[in-house]
């Protein structure tokens, strides 16, 4: 069993900023754990735009607090995101939020995230992987 909370992780190794300083993520379940899915709370900042392609995840967003406009660059629909709106990215869709006050949300990926992606040119996260036990 494993208890943390989101508190026990700030400044450590699973509390990521994003180069681009749109966002930071702490990363509460990660691969490490061999769960099959990893979990984070991530805050992305009022005024900031990110452009996202998950292509090697599927990610479920819950948000809790905040308000977001998302594009979905697939289909061209524009969604207005508030606390306890769900979206689910099940098609690898290339995306953007706009952040009009800051957005806080609980995510989950699968395959599970290492805590040392971040987004590169083309708004993907690597798929990093953990090495296997002895």
């Amino acid at each position: 069993m494993i208890v943390r909370s989101f508190k026990d992780i700030e400044g450590t190794d699973r509390h990521v900023r994003a180069a681009s300083g749109t966002w930071e993520s702490k990363r509460i379940v990660l691969a490490r754990e061999r769960v099959g899915f990893s979990l984070h709370e991530t805050v992305l900042h009022a005024g900031t735009e990110t452009s996202m392609w998950y292509a090697h995840h599927v990610e479920a967003v819950v948000c809790v607090e905040g308000v977001a406009e998302l594009t979905d660059h697939e289909t061209g629909k524009t969604y207005t995101i508030t606390p306890g709106t769900m979206y689910l990215l099940d098609g690898h869709e290339r995306h953007t939020l706009r952040v009009a006050e800051d957005f806080r949300c609980i995510c989950v990926f699968n395959p599970p995230v290492t805590g040392r992606e971040d987004h590169d040119d083309d708004g993907v996260y690597p798929l990093l992987t953990e090495p296997e036990e002895a």
